[in-house]
């Protein structure tokens, strides 16, 4: 889980790098950051890894349709928090209606 970032000191937090390698093993490891929530490669590799970490992405990126199809692959639940304009796309729609995990 994204403990170990938590425990790591508040510059390697907010450090690019070491938060992308982090959330590509554990992608809660995205609610640790406050400053990279609302960078694109990182949320997208977080939400690819666990479909759970775009509670914690930006509400920009919480309507970003690729980054919500992507979450929704891992939790089809994850859909809870993206934002509302992208819950109705015809993409997201389809891939709920056929049952991700």
């Amino acid at each position: 889980d994204g403990t170990a970032l938590m425990h790591a000191a508040y510059a390697l937090q907010n450090d690019r790098e070491v938060v992308l390698e982090a959330v590509k093993v554990a992608g809660d490891a995205l609610r640790v950051t406050q400053e990279l929530r609302g960078d694109r490669e990182i949320v997208l590799a977080a939400v690819k890894q666990d479909g759970w970490a775009l509670q914690h992405a930006s509400e920009e990126l919480k309507a970003d349709k690729e980054i919500v199809l992507e979450a929704c692959k891992q939790s089809k639940d994850a859909v809870d928090y993206a934002a509302d304009s992208v819950k109705s796309d015809p993409e997201v729609v389809e891939l709920l209606s056929h049952g991700a995990e």
